[in-house]
């Protein structure tokens, strides 16, 4: 199976293509194009994101129809694709739409098999990509698999049952784990994508520096809540106005923020790992690159669930690519689970495993 994959959920421009035979994985090649231009604005500008995606898509599409074709004509290209998959949600709608118009109009231009895939869904993937025996072992072995989602968007637990089958265990009930990473950031003066600035400060700084709350941590549920630790970053700030200039007082801060999320995040995974009884514990998101939680998450299961398999996903697949993508809907097109171009539309609030 040969598959076209694009991505253009929020500011990050991607395709791949993906080879699979007889479960194994032939070939992939992906190409990813980030939009600089939203760091100036503190976050993203949908309108600007589409525009963006919509006046890189040709350029990605050709660079890959090269690598994969030889040359940039289309024909050719279409002639060595099966599927054609793309994101319809979530996300911004606007940026969606470009992706999915784009991938509906080749897959009649083509006539082939048109794939939609949640976003999520592909974050979840991306654990493939850096476990190709994911893709030779028995379902058996692996599911039911817990999956830990954090981003910027998003923050869930989820029990994943099979193939194509989830159940929404918790979710967060206002920030997510990434969007109180980049808030906190934004206070401490560190800008945009904050994320990974407070990441690389956290190892300079002392983790336990300062008590910040850690909200809903000894709540028999899954749910999350991040609100309450953003609150708590900016009044404290506040009261330390002329400490914010000192490097190893930001250092501090930042390893205390990044303790106090990881903290909360690994203690109900582990909860729903034992309570669930998973066969398999994965990371997705943007948020899954943040090494202390990786590290943090291993440690945490290998002392309290040994029998339970941590697999996390590669660095370079935790943002948003198509190669995950392309993975998704390899084992979607696997069930037949096909769209009709001329009818599907985007759903930019499409959520997994949720009754």
């Amino acid at each position: 199976m040969r598959i076209l994959a694009i991505e253009s959920s929020c500011d990050e421009t991607a395709v791949a293509y993906l080879e699979v035979d007889r479960a194994k994985v032939k070939r992939l090649e992906h190409i990813v194009s980030s939009q600089l231009i939203h760091a100036k604005y503190g976050g993203v500008v949908p309108e600007v994101a589409a525009r963006a995606h919509a006046e890189t898509m040709p350029r990605l599409l050709n660079a890959l129809a090269k690598k994969v074709a030889g040359s940039e004509d289309g024909k050719k290209f279409g002639r060595k694709i099966d599927v054609v998959a793309a994101t319809r949600g979530p996300g911004l709608v606007t940026s969606l739409r470009v992706g999915l118009d784009t991938a509906r109009t080749l897959a009649l231009a083509w006539k082939k098999q048109l794939v939609g895939v949640n976003h999520i869904e592909g974050h979840i993937y991306a654990n493939w990509l850096g476990n190709k025996k994911l893709f030779e072992e028995s379902p058996k072995a692996v599911f039911p698999a817990l999956i830990l989602v954090v981003s910027g968007g998003h923050t869930e637990l989820l029990l994943m049952k099979g193939h194509g089958k989830y159940h929404l265990l918790g979710a967060t009930r206002d920030d997510a784990s990434g969007e109180a990473f980049d808030k906190s950031a934004k206070l401490m003066g560190l800008g945009y994508p904050g994320g990974p600035a407070i990441s690389r400060l956290a190892t300079k700084g002392n983790p336990f520096a300062y008590d910040f709350p850690r909200p809903m941590l000894h709540e028999a549920n899954y749910d999350f809540s991040f609100s309450g630790l953003k609150t708590s970053v900016r009044y404290f700030l506040d009261d330390k106005r002329e400490s914010i200039g000192d490097a190893g007082f930001i250092a501090d801060v930042a390893a205390s923020v990044e303790q106090a999320i990881v903290e909360v995040l690994v203690a109900k995974a582990v909860r729903a790992g034992r309570d669930t009884g998973a066969k398999t514990v994965m990371l997705a998101g943007g948020v899954a690159a943040n090494r202390k939680l990786r590290a943090t998450l291993a440690s945490a299961f290998a002392e309290k669930l040994p029998t339970v398999r941590f697999i996390e996903p590669p660095l370079e697949y935790c943002t948003d690519n198509a190669a995950m993508i392309a993975v998704a809907a390899a084992f979607r097109a696997k069930s037949k689970d096909f769209e009709q171009p001329a009818k599907t539309d985007v759903d930019p609030n499409w959520e997994l495993g949720r009754l």
